[in-house]
């Protein structure tokens, strides 16, 4: 596989970048099949997101969390050598697996408030790094992908309430007067490699009849010595589980200030008195 270092350029300089045709047709078609089969069967939904209203179109198609710990394709998709190269190149060095996940989104179905991923895997040092794989053809009618470009170097931001009638999740970071999040257009196939600092959701399947599946895959960099107990066991690229220490929730977190007509971040939770770091 040759990885244009284009794409390595752009994802340094924003954040994410989308690698097209990482991985071709029938090979997504064969995992949808497989995915919609284990829905049919309800094997596997998550309980986690406390869904019960009968009438939300996530109630019947629950979001999969962590099915690579039971599920053979789902582990060969997450250490599959072509992600493999992917995360290496970008990353610099080989990461480790933390987790997979499968999304529905049919019809009808809220998004996911933005957010940043670092906030749940708790990487130290360092950050994780997502893997993003359309099923479905995305845009902005089936709630595609929305990244804010330039986040990449943001600590973790202090969260507030979102919008639960276009969010499946109650919380979100807000955003500075310069952040411009982005609809991210894919093909099924293509993967959307982002990092774990880049804030990022989606908006709601605003459709009469499309599904917005998608896989998704968490790695850690190579050099991270603690993440989130959840995430635990983490594997290496050869499926050989790798002892990681628990890092815990909480700790300091950024909150937009307006300072000078500037938005400004200051820090709560420090207790040390530090803040005011700028961005603009």
């Amino acid at each position: 596989m040759i990885i244009d270092p284009q794409w390595i350029t752009e994802f340094n300089e924003r954040g994410f970048v989308v690698a097209p045709g990482v991985f071709a047709a029938d090979e997504v078609e064969a995992i949808k099949r497989h995915f919609m089969n284990l829905n049919a069967q309800k094997i596997g939904g998550y309980e986690g997101d406390q869904i019960t209203d009968v009438a939300d179109p996530l109630m019947k198609y629950p979001r999969m969390v962590h099915p690579h710990r039971w599920d053979e394709v789902s582990l060969r998709w997450l250490l599959d050598d072509r992600l493999r190269q992917w995360t290496t190149a970008l990353l610099g060095q080989e990461p480790y697996a933390a987790q997979t996940m499968f999304y529905f989104k049919p019809a009808g179905a809220r998004g996911q408030a933005l957010h940043q991923d670092q906030r749940s895997l708790e990487v130290q040092p360092g950050t994780c790094l997502a893997a993003w794989m359309a099923v479905d053809p995305c845009d902005e009618e089936n709630g595609c992908m929305v990244a804010v470009p330039h986040t990449q170097d943001l600590p973790k931001l202090c969260m507030v309430d979102a919008d639960t009638r276009t969010s499946f999740t109650g919380s979100t970071v807000p955003l500075a007067d310069w952040m411009k999040p982005e609809p991210v257009l894919m093909q099924p196939g293509d993967v959307l490699f982002f990092n774990g600092q880049v804030i990022h959701g989606s908006g709601p399947n605003v459709s009469s009849n499309r599904f917005r599946r998608a896989l998704i895959a968490h790695y850690v960099v190579g050099e991270a010595q603690k993440v989130a107990k959840f995430y635990h066991p983490l594997l290496n690229f050869d499926g050989q589980e790798v002892d990681l220490e628990a890092s815990e929730h909480g700790g300091p977190c950024g909150v937009w200030v307006e300072s000078e007509g500037r938005d400004r971040l200051e820090f709560v939770g420090t207790g040390d008195g530090q803040g005011g770091v700028q961005y603009d």
